[in-house]
């Protein structure tokens, strides 16, 4: 076998060395100097006549004739595969030299001071140059341990710190790095009485070292007081991404009310609690039903509108007048409780709309990432392990997470392989239409159900007597919502969809709608319907009411279903040898959306609904893993949920949250509030509460004729509305723009690097020609001279 190629690092000057050699600290000069390093170690193998490889006669044949392209895989020569292995962008990385060469420059850099001299005033060989870089990867033991010498001379240089950033980035091993540590160090003897530290030293470096633990520790805390940690893991990783997604988004809507709920405990609730209104009556006693219904007890509390005075608050209000305006006294405290409970809902609204935005616009950039999603599978198979795993049972969830990962990815490939004809289309269009069509009419019916029962509601009222009876048109409401999603998983089995994906997606559509349009009939029914209706009584109140009254019901439905109707339906199954049911994603999602909606329709009206909301969610999560434990499994048909959570903070914010606004702000600007009860008892609307005070601010001086002045331009005037809506489609148009330009650079930049490897091959392959043409000369002029020695012996026999 032929000797292989080795590019000495004794290179001799020539005479364009004489000029002023780049400079290793510009990065481009660098790269120049890389270049012209393999050009003159090129010419000088040439000139010293250095043969990659001796090839006999025999090899001149077809065998010679091999190119590269991407239509096949090619074998090269040998020499052609040295000329590979030598290059700078395969040895650098794998020699041990070249690293420390690397890393010797740099601190190098970090080490240019004024007092040292220039890099031109050294020689030759004491230059920090690329030719440091061993190109060879069996370097001699000399030259490597030169090398280090220059290394650990260059580390000593530098600080603790710089040192110890330096020895983390390199490459190396373990061991390597610590005998870099040990040796950068300076010896026990070597040390005089100024490399001593002092007192202050050792008791900033103690401090520093002291807070640097105790955030370590804090981190850790952190870390591990995150809600449901470790059960999140395990339920993603026996039952994957997509039933993961429901838990998360519980997760989302737990963290969503605890935001809206704090500004309202703080503003609203707390300080009315501290200075409450006085008794218009005699207090109800508890008997229970109250949990139920809402009211009884605890209608004249803070759990509703109508506890809440109309005044400034101070110790206690004075007796009410006929009126029923709290009448302040003197000295009270300067915080206007109508304002109060105005802004305060106000701002937890907008606060709650730039959450869920940011989050939309953040689940969109995590799913929705530009670029392609080839080499997933690799990525996941060696990539994915967490090598700081040291129990075993971290070990087994993360096993567990991988393997559910690999199965969703080969589903998702398998399904994009998947071939399709036409006639199965148009069948599968036929059916899904008719299927539509079928839970449209569901839809329909109970949408009229509901519609019917309300009115009845309205023209035979309850007493007070009959409290029960206040129950019924929510048990009407929640059973629809439950029998209902059952009719469209049975009606969706009809349509046997190819993409697990898309089966979920129509799944939620049709849940989508009825929870939609059930919750438009009950927005009719409170605001349309039962203002006018209620003469003698606080509307607010009621309404508040029946929002408390159809979240009870709903998480009661929720639970009897959890826990008899799942596991009815996997004795069943198991019955039917059909295995455990698989998690209704869909159906379970839409549930969420529901109360979450039913939550922000009654902030208004009842300021601590959120935190029934908080209760019921954390109910909802350890309810649900614990029958998705028990009675399901995990899908038959594995699939990627990466575009999930985006979805469901999308259908959180536009139906749900938008419709909520909606309703308050027709609530707020149009609906004239009730004249016994609530803040706003003596207005004809709630916002009138802010134009008072702008007059009250008018009347105060010139100091603060600013906010008047605001509230006239900026909140009246229709125009900064327009603007504000204009340049927010401006940005998203913008946004959109960005990211299409984004996927156009890329597939540019796609483009460019497979340009740049046919250029290579094309390279090589020109190479190897050359080098072909030079053999074959080369043969051919061997042959000939041992032919004309035979030709002049025949000249002079003749």
């Amino acid at each position: 076998m032929a000797q292989s190629l080795a590019f000495l690092l004794n290179v001799p000057e020539t005479p364009e060395d004489q000029g002023p050699e780049p400079s290793p600290y510009d990065e481009s000069e660098m790269h120049d100097s890389f270049h012209q390093l393999i050009q003159e170690q090129s010419l000088w193998a040439a000139e010293e006549g250095l043969e990659l490889q001796q090839r006999g006669p025999e090899a001149s044949g077809s065998d010679h004739q091999a190119l590269l392209g991407p239509e096949g895989t090619v074998a090269h020569s040998t020499a052609t595969l040295r000329i590979l292995a030598s290059m700078p962008s395969r040895t650098i990385g794998r020699s041990r030299g070249a690293i420390i060469s690397q890393y010797y420059n740099r601190t190098v850099k970090l080490r240019r001071r004024t007092s040292r001299p220039q890099l031109g005033h050294l020689g030759r060989s004491a230059r920090p140059s690329l030719r440091l870089y061993d190109l060879e990867l069996d370097s001699t033991a000399l030259e490597e341990e030169e090398k280090r010498v220059l290394l650990v001379k260059e580390l000593r240089g530098l600080t603790v710190a710089q040192r110890d950033h330096m020895l983390r980035a390199m490459p190396l091993s373990l061991a390597e790095k610590r005998c870099l540590r040990e040796e950068t160090r300076t010896p026990r003897g070597r040390q005089g009485r100024r490399g001593l530290p002092s007192c202050c030293n050792r008791f900033q470096y103690a401090c520093v070292l002291a807070l640097h633990d105790l955030g370590l520790g804090l981190l850790s805390v952190l870390h591990v007081l995150t809600p449901w940690r470790y059960a999140l893991k395990r339920i993603g990783g026996q039952f994957g991404s997509s039933v993961l997604s429901y838990f998360l988004f519980l997760k989302t809507l737990l963290a969503f009310n605890v935001l809206l709920l704090l500004p309202l405990l703080a503003f609203i609730v707390g300080v009315q609690a501290a200075f409450p209104p006085a008794p218009l009556g005699s207090v109800p006693a508890f008997t229970g039903l109250e949990l139920l219904t809402g009211a009884g007890r605890f209608t004249d509390t803070v759990m509703y509108y109508g506890y809440y005075s109309n005044a400034t608050l101070n110790q206690l209000c004075a007796a009410a007048l006929d009126s029923g305006q709290c009448t302040p006294e003197a000295g009270s405290l300067p915080y206007n409780m109508p304002l109060a409970y105005l802004f305060t809902v106000g701002i937890a609204f907008f606060v709650t709309c730039i959450t869920l935005v940011y989050s939309m616009s953040h689940s969109f950039g995590e799913s929705y990432r530009v670029g392609s999603t080839l080499g997933a599978h690799a990525i996941t198979i060696f990539c994915s392990w967490d090598h700081k795993v040291t129990q075993k049972w971290a070990s087994r969830l993360q096993h567990d997470n991988i393997r559910t990962r690999l199965k969703e990815l080969l589903a998702e490939w398998r399904l994009r392989q998947a071939p399709s004809s036409v006639c199965g289309r148009v069948r599968q269009t036929a059916v899904l239409a008719l299927v539509w069509l079928l839970c449209l009419t569901v839809t329909l019916g109970c949408t009229l159900a509901i519609y019917a029962f309300s009115e009845f509601m309205i023209k035979s009222p309850v007493s007070t007597d009959r409290e029960g009876a206040l129950l019924a048109l929510p048990l009407v409401v929640s059973l629809l919502n439950l029998v209902a999603p059952y009719l469209y998983r049975g009606l969706a089995a009809l349509e046997r969809h190819d993409s697990p994906v898309l089966e979920v997606y129509v799944a939620i559509c049709r849940n989508l709608i009825l929870k939609m349009v059930i919750l438009g009939i009950l927005c009719y029914h409170w605001l349309g319907r039962r203002v006018g209706a209620v003469k003698d009584q606080c509307w607010e109140n009621f309404v508040g009411q029946e929002l408390y009254r159809f979240m009870v019901m709903d998480f009661l439905f929720t639970l009897l279903d959890t826990l008899f109707g799942e596991l009815v339906w996997r004795l069943i199954s198991e019955k039917l040898r059909r295995g455990q049911p698989e998690f209704d994603i869909a159906r379970n999602v839409l549930e969420l959306i529901y109360g979450q909606t039913l939550t922000w329709l009654g902030v208004l009206f009842s300021p601590l609904l959120p935190a029934m909301q908080i209760i019921k969610l954390v109910l909802l999560f350890y309810i649900k893993k614990m029958s998705l434990m028990a009675n399901c499994q995990a899908p038959r048909r594995p699939w990627l949920a990466s575009h999930m959570s985006t979805i469901f903070i999308s259908l959180l914010c536009f139906p749900s949250f938008l419709g909520a606004a909606i309703f308050l702000c027709y609530a707020i600007w149009q609906v004239k509030p009730s004249s016994f009860c609530g803040p706003f008892r003596t207005l004809d609307t709630m916002y009138e509460a802010g134009k008072v005070w702008v007059r009250r601010l008018e009347k105060a001086g010139p100091r603060v004729s600013w906010l008047p002045w605001i509230h006239r331009n900026l909140v009246e005037n229709t125009f900064p509305i327009y603007l504000v809506s204009a340049l927010l489609l401006a940005m998203i148009y913008l946004n959109i723009q960005v990211v299409r330009g984004q996927r156009k650079v890329i597939c540019l930049l796609k483009e460019q690097i497979s340009n740049e490897g046919e250029d290579k091959i094309f390279l090589i392959n020109k190479l190897h020609s050359v080098y072909e043409r030079k053999e074959k000369s080369r043969i051919g002029r061997t042959q000939e001279d041992e032919t004309s020695p035979v030709l002049l012996t025949d000249d002079r026999d003749t």
